[in-house]
């Protein structure tokens, strides 16, 4: 198994693929196949109409000491497109913790509703 971490495989694969990929540890070390199993019961499937949301704040950070906030949400929903095309949830949280964290915000984790679940 090589030294993929599982959000970069979950961001790139879907979580189908990803337990695949992590469920095949033929030829692993011990370590590598533990890892696996608990990359494989963390993975949380969401259904396709699932909507993220996710929050930050900085406490104090400007002049006044008022706590600032930023809460994101979005949903992902990929019509009969091949695999190689779909965009993912990890995907969009992973590229707007990019850009939260360009203008300064602490990084975000995005749960999944109605049942909260995180998705990174």
């Amino acid at each position: 198994m090589s030294s993929i971490s599982r959000r970069s495989l979950l961001g790139y694969s879907g979580t189908t693929a990803a337990g695949a990929v992590l469920g095949s540890t033929a030829g692993a070390t011990p370590a590598q196949a533990a890892e696996a199993e608990d990359a494989g019961a963390q993975a949380t499937e969401f259904d396709p109409q699932t909507f993220f949301k996710g929050r930050t704040w900085r406490p104090g950070a400007d002049p006044t000491g008022t706590t600032m906030e930023v809460e994101i949400e979005f949903r992902v929903q990929n019509t009969e497109a091949p695999a190689a095309y779909e965009v993912s949830p990890a995907e969009v949280a992973e590229a707007l913790n990019e850009l939260a964290a360009s203008k300064g915000w602490p990084p975000i984790t995005f749960y999944g509703t109605p049942k909260p679940a995180p998705l990174n």
